[in-house]
């Protein structure tokens, strides 16, 4: 009953920007922490960033100062600002959030991806 949905992938070139959306539907009464992680091909899906209901934000080292989270809490929504772009953040980008549902239990929950290709 609980969907996620990433929206903004695309193709940019170094040193540009890109921002990433991610909202979540259904009968939703809460939601905690969102977050964005990546997978590029042949590697480890990693942690990109988390923000909790409160706002407060964790970046992982590679993107630090580069990339910013951010939450909107009446649409459901997070988003992932992507500047200064490099060549080694090209990687399908999920969303993941804790997200309170009627009808279910309460856990994370994984959009579809949205792939981001950086050209050098």
């Amino acid at each position: 009953q609980v969907q996620l949905v990433e929206s903004g992938g695309g193709l940019v070139q170094a040193g540009g920007s890109l921002r990433l959306s991610c909202t979540a539907s259904g009968l939703i009464y809460d939601i905690n922490v969102m977050g964005w992680y990546r997978q590029a091909p042949g590697k480890q899906r990693e942690w990109v960033a988390t923000i909790t209901s409160g706002g407060s934000t964790n970046y992982a080292d590679s993107v630090k100062g580069r990339f910013t989270i951010s939450r909107d809490n009446a649409r459901n929504t997070v988003y992932l600002q992507m500047n200064s772009v490099k060549p080694e953040d090209t990687a399908v980008y999920y969303c993941n959030a804790d997200v309170r549902a009627y009808g279910t239990v309460g856990r994370y929950y994984w959009g579809q991806g949205t792939q981001v290709t950086v050209s050098s």
